[in-house]
């Protein structure tokens, strides 16, 4: 287990309140410039996030655990071994619904064909988001099943 004084506090929080909140080793993240990884005492940081998998290792007992978190953006603040995440949205693996899931990844898919056929460059922009949010979720999703 991980020395406590070597541990950092993770907080994932939207405007429905705190998603996640645990003391951890590590936590990978994508910023909209390229992957991250924090660990304690690392350099103070504030950075958008891309829509990705928040992987955040805990050290239990036993081993190393990975907490999979899907963020849809949002931001990233880092310091004094407190890192938060603001994001619109953020859901852990264990709660996402893979039926909304790939419910919501369909939509998108019809809502750029409309858009295609239509030539509305704004709706396709709009729905590429949409997709690209099922998709990371679906995935997600998929990496703590397995």
């Amino acid at each position: 287990m991980a020395q406590a004084e070597h541990l950092l506090n993770v907080k994932v929080v939207t405007s429905n309140g705190i998603v996640y909140d645990h003391m951890a080793k590590m936590v990978d993240v994508r910023a909209v410039d390229g992957k991250l990884s924090i660990m304690f005492n690392h350099t103070p940081l504030l950075t958008p996030l891309a829509i990705d998998d928040v992987m955040v290792t805990r050290s239990t007992e036993m081993d190393d655990r990975v907490d999979h978190i899907a963020v849809n953006g949002g931001y990233l603040e880092f310091s004094n071994n407190v890192l938060t995440i603001i994001s619109d949205t953020a859901e852990r693996a264990r709660n996402i619904d893979l039926d909304r899931a790939e419910a919501a990844r369909l939509r998108a898919e019809k809502r750029i064909e409309n858009a295609d056929q239509e030539h509305d460059e704004s709706k396709k922009a709009r729905a590429e988001i949409a997709l690209r949010r099922a998709v990371n979720r679906i995935t997600v999703y998929n990496r703590y099943k397995h």
